[in-house]
């Protein structure tokens, strides 16, 4: 069998689980709050946008809290949006569809949405030119693509390094890539990959099997820091990965694994490394420093369209066309098009808004509050801003429950009487009634948000669950819960403090320069104190706070996002309880919790289960007990807004490629410089 699915992703009936999370939802809703708060706006389907006034009436039982499926009532648009954003609603159309609604002058105003599949008609580009980006912070962190775990790095190394199949931006099925074909076992537990024989890393030499076997092995070597090693161990055990010839693979699985194609195949998952050059480093016990930021391009060895050409750190990244790239267009032309791929790093997203507003940049992603300034510039300025819908990814506030100590001091990473508060659920749900969404999407994305209230949200796709409670903001609600843990004003002075006298109070830190994350602390630290809890706010250097947050577990709370997927698995690394980016208490030898617990469960259970429809059950319970326990506090999914130059042919944004923070750039060895643009 080539190429094909697991035969078992035909819909079948639920099994009693289905009855288990409606019986989970019904008792959370019992034990939270019960009622709806007051001017609360209903939200509705996939793209709506938020504003101000009250629900319609007779839509809602006041005793219960509504979720998402159950939300229909009409919606009005902020008035400061009227003139250009009239109609937010269905905007994955195809690209360059008008809209009948008014521009400032009256006249219609163009929309761009998602290019259809259909539409996929790459052109015969021409060879030269450069595509500059910009992008805030310090920089790349490393250019290890298997140690790497923060969005700084990946973004770019995802255009050095390939995996053995790519996925579909339409579809997200699978395609052959450095493998031509593969064929699994009736069983679906052994997996044949045939390697094209044409593929060079950039250094020239050809890609063989042992580079494959070399790139999947080096994840199970446990003194390698890898997020991988989540997704390649299904309940303890380890795939076996195996040299057929010199350009055939076979791998051998302990277990059905139901995403294994989307795992294996994907080279953000499996980047494939040339083993003479890393191999060095992995057996002198070097290879978690190697490639990093310091790093020669003889160093940097991959077989995508662009190589390592120079870097000053923090400033400037300069990629090069790979001139082995394996890839040719119809009329046998090599690709990449372009000779250069260039990144330069600002200190502030305003600053990469105005190098983009000014032509210094070739595309920008949108926050809410650039949509007015930059829309009425598109014709003028020469670009198009595409719309895609919600971000699939998620932003939260979490806290430290991490009880240990630091095994170079003996201290614990946090005292330990906050951990007591961190780790007691009805605090976490009384942070979660703290958080006034509508208020973060009115000053922080200008109206152009989502609340969120789990780990998936609307724009996920198949495994969003809708049932998941909303919790409202709702200040006294949360100082019952908070006195109900022994958390209370003593004295009269408006200010919290436990049992033993000790003041309620804590700092949050975000990565500085990121307006969104810094507002948004800003306007949670004010609802705190409204609770009478002292919140000190610490913005650090994005790789700065990684570190903390990863390495060395000195933190008291973070604001921060994860990028999301469609599939809930890829997020194993952050839900497993051994998971490396478990981050509110990360590598746990054994569930510190019952939820914990099942949460591992399911997740075991779910990636060897191959029937689609019986992996939503699971995920939906997933969903609930995330929504429960509040390990994540999540607040907002701003919608996909990118802004890219019309100088560049063969665009195709699509809203998967969003997902993955290429929606214009997903192709970008097809990408080429129109005639009558310079070749600069």
């Amino acid at each position: 069998m080539i190429r094909e699915r697991p035969t078992g992703y035909a819909k079948s009936s639920a099994d009693s689980r289905t009855a288990t999370t409606r019986e989970r939802n019904e008792t959370i809703r019992a034990a939270t709050v019960r009622e709806r708060c007051s001017g609360r706006p209903p939200v509705a389907a996939v793209f709506r946008t938020i504003t101000g006034g009250q629900a319609a009436s007779g839509t809602q039982s006041p005793n219960r809290v509504a979720t998402a499926r159950e939300r229909k009532e009409p919606f009005r648009l902020p008035s400061v949006h009227l003139w250009l954003t009239a109609s937010l609603l269905a905007v994955a159309v195809a690209g360059c569809e008008r809209a009948a609604h008014p521009g400032a002058d009256g006249t219609p105003v163009p929309r761009h949405g998602a290019v259809e599949a259909d539409a996929y008609k790459p052109q015969i580009g021409r060879h030269g030119g450069q595509f500059v980006m910009a992008s805030f912070g310090e920089g790349l962190k490393t250019f290890n693509p298997v140690t790497a775990g923060e969005t700084s790095t990946t973004d770019y190394t995802a255009r050095i390094f390939e995996g053995l199949l790519f996925m579909d931006p339409w579809t997200g099925e699978m395609k052959p890539w450095l493998a031509e074909s593969w064929e699994h076992s009736e069983d679906y537990l052994v997996w044949t990959f045939h390697l094209r024989r044409d593929v060079k890393f950039n250094n020239g030499l050809p890609m063989t099997a042992d580079d494959v076997v070399f790139s999947f092995n080096i994840n199970y070597r446990p003194e390698i820091v890898t997020s991988t090693r989540d997704l390649l161990v299904v309940e303890g055990k380890q795939w076996e990965i195996e040299k057929v010839d010199d350009y055939t693979v076979r791998i051998t699985l302990p277990t059905k694994y139901a995403i294994f194609e989307e795992v294996a195949g994907s080279g953000g998952v499996v980047p494939i490394l040339s083993r003479e050059v890393c191999e060095p480093a992995v057996e002198d016990g070097t290879f978690n420093s190697f490639m990093g930021a310091e790093s020669t391009p003889d160093q940097i060895v991959g077989t995508g369209p662009f190589m390592l050409d120079n870097y000053v750190p923090g400033q400037r990244l300069t990629l090069t066309r790979n001139p082995h790239y394996w890839r040719f267009d119809a009329a046998d032309q090599r690709l990449p098009y372009l000779d250069r791929l260039i990144v330069v790093w600002v200190q502030t997203i305003d600053g990469m808004m105005l190098r983009f507003k000014t032509g210094q940049t070739d595309t920008y992603g949108l926050r809410g509050a650039d949509y007015p300034i930059l829309k009425p510039l598109e014709e003028r300025r020469g670009f198009k801003i595409y719309e895609l819908g919600p971000h699939m990814g998620s932003s939260f506030l979490t806290f430290n429950q991490n009880p240990g100590s630091c095994p170079q001091t003996g201290r614990p990473y946090i005292e330990p009487h906050k951990v007591r508060w961190f780790r007691n659920t009805k605090f976490r749900q009384a942070m979660a009634m703290a958080v006034d969404r509508r208020e973060l999407i009115r000053a922080v994305h200008n109206g152009l948000a989502l609340p969120q209230y789990g780990p998936m949200n609307e724009g996920s796709g198949y495994f969003y669950n809708p049932d998941l409670i909303e919790w409202p903001y709702d200040l006294e609600k949360a100082s019952q819960y908070l006195a109900e843990i022994g958390l209370k004003d003593r004295n009269g002075d408006g200010w919290l403090t436990d049992e033993e006298d000790r003041p309620v109070a804590f700092t949050i830190l975000t990565n500085s320069g990121n307006d969104q994350r810094e507002k948004t602390a800003e306007i949670l630290r004010k609802d705190l104190a409204q609770l009478g809890i002292r919140v000190d706010l610490k913005f650090i250097e994005f790789n700065t706070l990684i570190t903390q947050l990863d390495e060395t577990f000195d933190w008291e709370a973070i604001v921060l996002s994860l990028t999301g997927s469609q599939e809930p698995y890829f997020g194993a690394n952050v839900w497993k309880s051994s998971g490396r980016m478990h981050m509110w208490y990360p590598r746990q030898e054994q569930p510190s919790t019952e939820w914990e617990a099942r949460i591992d469960a399911i997740f075991d259970e779910a990636i060897q289960e191959p029937d689609r429809e019986k992996r939503k059950v699971l995920f939906d319970e997933w969903q609930t007990i995330v929504n429960e326990q509040q390990p994540f506090i999540y607040t907002t999914s701003p919608l996909v807004l990118a802004a890219f130059s019309d100088k560049f042919g063969n665009v195709f944004p699509t809203i998967l490629a969003a997902a993955g923070r290429q929606a214009c750039t997903w192709n970008i060895e097809e990408l080429y410089i129109k005639e009558g643009y310079p070749l600069r």
